[in-house]
């Protein structure tokens, strides 16, 4: 649905482009959400692109469209905007995504771009830039709403009306002493209930779920996740509140964390290469293939060890693929639900047992199954028992080590504290093929005896 209507809207503005209808474009542009025209951005020329843009009329629409521009279309459209209009833009943005899109100018511009920028705005966003941007203080707003203690409800939804009114969340207020350091949190359910002059301290939460400004982002998404929060608030090192996180930003953190993970499971490392030339995308792919050339190679000199049982028997050959392939299939769906179950918390090192015994016993009777539905296959082509025995063997065998494999290794790489989506990638089919093909011919020499 939401394709057929990008369609309709890009196949719209090209046509009105062509005709330099300016008025339709405008009424078109301004209706449409500025994440939808960022689509239509990549399939135009740099003049239409820069046309339409100054046809948006709202300035936070402007913002959003900037922030969704691509890493490889962004420095050619900004480079050519107004420093003062670009200014304007930021003004109006969250200062989180202000901190995200400054980063993306050239040194030069950005600084220039804070200069003009007002005092405190600046400084927020030169707050923010101090932080590591996979941080929770590289992520967090530094706009909230903080009370101290002994304001009462009265005061607060006043404050609430005079003060506050263009804070990015303010379904939460912080409850603070003076010295700035968070004591509790109230919803804005709980402020309107309770009679107007009860003190803050009556009835806020005091058993908060808070997070530091170095925890990593990750971390900040599960505990939003696990506890259903809208916002989570974030403090320095004096437990004093710096900022918070709110639940968009989770949003895109795991987006962006489950890209990663897809594609270093897929061999491609960690940067999206949608938009990347060809020359870096052939460099990011190029070390992440070599351990596949190398199990290929070891699987190489393994049927070369195996080569005069082959050449006696070539009947043998057929079923290589056959169980190379069924090794690496459940291999890799075991890494992945393993990979999927440490991303979202419900796996730790402590459930290895758990883990490898269930997986492997899923594997064995895949393996049971598909062994005797490849061994009657194998029987119905050769009429050779031995064979069939052989085949079957050596399938259940090579499912039964990969789906070992393939679950033990993410759980492993957790404890040695690197990623665990590394495993599922070349890795880990490289060693199932190299297991497989071993254990094929191993089981055929002495069961046959050739």
């Amino acid at each position: 649905m939401q394709e057929d209507r990008n369609k309709i809207l890009v196949d719209s503005i090209r046509r009105l482009l062509r005709r330099d209808a300016v008025s339709h474009l405008k009424k078109i542009v301004n209706k449409t959400h500025a994440a939808d025209l960022s689509i239509i951005f990549r399939s135009l020329s740099l003049h239409n692109q820069h046309k339409l843009f100054h046809m948006i009329e709202d300035t936070e629409q402007q913002g959003i469209l900037l922030n969704e521009l691509d890493e490889i279309a962004f420095p050619d459209f900004v480079e050519d905007l107004d420093i003062d209009n670009i200014v304007a833009i930021l003004e109006q943005m969250p200062k989180d995504d202000v901190a995200d899109l400054i980063v993306r100018f050239p040194k030069e511009k950005a600084d220039t771009i804070l200069e003009k920028m007002n005092q405190e705005g600046s400084d927020e966003v030169e707050g923010l830039l101090g932080y590591k941007k996979d941080t929770a203080g590289g992520i967090m707003v530094p706009d909230f709403i903080a009370l101290s203690e002994d304001t009462t409800a009265k005061e607060a939804i006043e404050s609430l009306q005079k003060e506050h009114q263009d804070v990015e969340m303010p379904f939460y207020l912080y409850v603070l002493n003076d010295q700035k350091k968070l004591l509790g949190v109230i919803s804005l359910r709980q402020l309107v209930v309770v009679p107007p002059q009860t003190p803050l301290k009556n009835f806020m939460t005091s058993d908060i779920f808070y997070v530091t400004t170095d925890t990593d982002q990750e971390e900040v998404a599960k505990l939003v996740a696990r506890y259903d929060i809208l916002a989570v608030p974030v403090v320095d090192d004096k437990n004093r509140l710096v900022g918070i996180v709110t639940v968009d930003d989770v949003i895109d953190i795991f987006r962006m964390e489950a890209t990663e993970d897809i594609l270093k499971m897929a061999g491609l490392g960690e940067q999206f290469t949608e938009t990347q030339s060809i020359f870096k995308s052939t460099k990011t792919r190029l070390p992440w293939l070599f351990a596949s050339c190398m199990g290929g190679i070891l699987a190489l000199f393994i049927i070369k060890h195996f080569e005069s049982s082959l050449s006696e028997s070539i009947f043998l050959a057929p079923f290589i693929p056959v169980i190379m392939g069924m090794g690496g299939n459940i291999g890799t769906q075991s890494s992945t639900i393993v990979v999927r179950g440490i991303a979202t918390g419900r796996y730790d090192f402590k459930d290895l047992r758990k883990v490898v015994s269930k997986e492997l016993a899923i594997g064995s009777i895949l393996g049971i199954i598909y062994g005797c539905m490849i061994a009657s296959v194998a029987q119905l082509q050769y009429d050779t028992i031995l064979l069939s025995i052989s085949v079957s063997t050596a399938v259940f065998t090579s499912m039964s080590v990969a789906a070992f494999i393939g679950s033990m290794c993410p759980m492993i790489f957790t404890r040695m504290n690197i990623d665990p989506a590394v495993a599922t990638g070349p890795f880990v089919t490289s060693i199932i093929d190299i297991v497989s093909i071993f254990c094929y011919f191993k089981i055929t020499t002495l069961l046959i005896g050739i």
